[in-house]
């Protein structure tokens, strides 16, 4: 009995939520987390019908939000602390593997590397820091906690966030070309 009050309610929220929602998540996910939205919808559902007492529930619509922010958020952690698909410098090293570079290569190259530098510095200076200290200095991140003083679980953070940052950003070419 206590179940099926569940699933009218959650189905209730789905039906009245459900464009909302996808919208809430997809504007918080571009450019490429439209893959993930209806994985993160159902992890929504699937902790709502976990509830035991919806009475208490004052306001639905500002409650399923609210979970969201909190699957969002967690899926963002989640993201960020995955290694990710190919460091930004490794991207350099395989772009100037691509094609025999002549000097203007090289020169466009460094240029790139050096305003996507840039962008990740105004977009997160610390982030632009530990991420120079961890591949050009070669610190622990230990080391660059004591630094920074953050931690060295923050600094792993901060690297993965500007990991994420490069790579978003040397995606970003390749799907206006599509």
């Amino acid at each position: 009995m206590q179940a099926d009050k569940r699933r009218h309610f959650v189905a209730a929220l789905e039906k009245a939520h459900s464009r909302q929602l996808r919208r809430f998540l997809s504007v918080r996910l571009r450019p490429d987390g439209h893959v993930d939205i209806p994985d993160l919808i159902q992890e929504i559902y699937l902790r709502l019908l976990r509830l035991k007492d919806h009475g208490g529930i004052r306001n639905p619509q500002a409650y399923i939000f609210t979970i969201a922010s909190h699957v969002l958020h967690q899926y963002t952690l989640q993201r960020a602390n995955q290694p990710s698909s190919m460091d930004p410098l490794e991207v350099v090293k395989a772009l100037q593997s691509v094609a025999v570079p002549d000097s203007s290569d090289e020169l466009d190259i460094e240029q790139q590397v050096q305003i996507l530098g840039e962008k990740l510095k105004t977009h997160s200076p610390r982030a632009y820091a530990v991420l120079i200290m961890y591949r050009c200095e070669g610190l622990t991140f230990r080391e660059i906690g004591k630094r920074l003083g953050i931690s060295s679980v923050m600094a792993h953070k901060y690297l993965a966030r500007a990991i994420l940052f490069c790579n978003q950003a040397l995606d970003a070419p390749r799907r206006s070309d599509s």
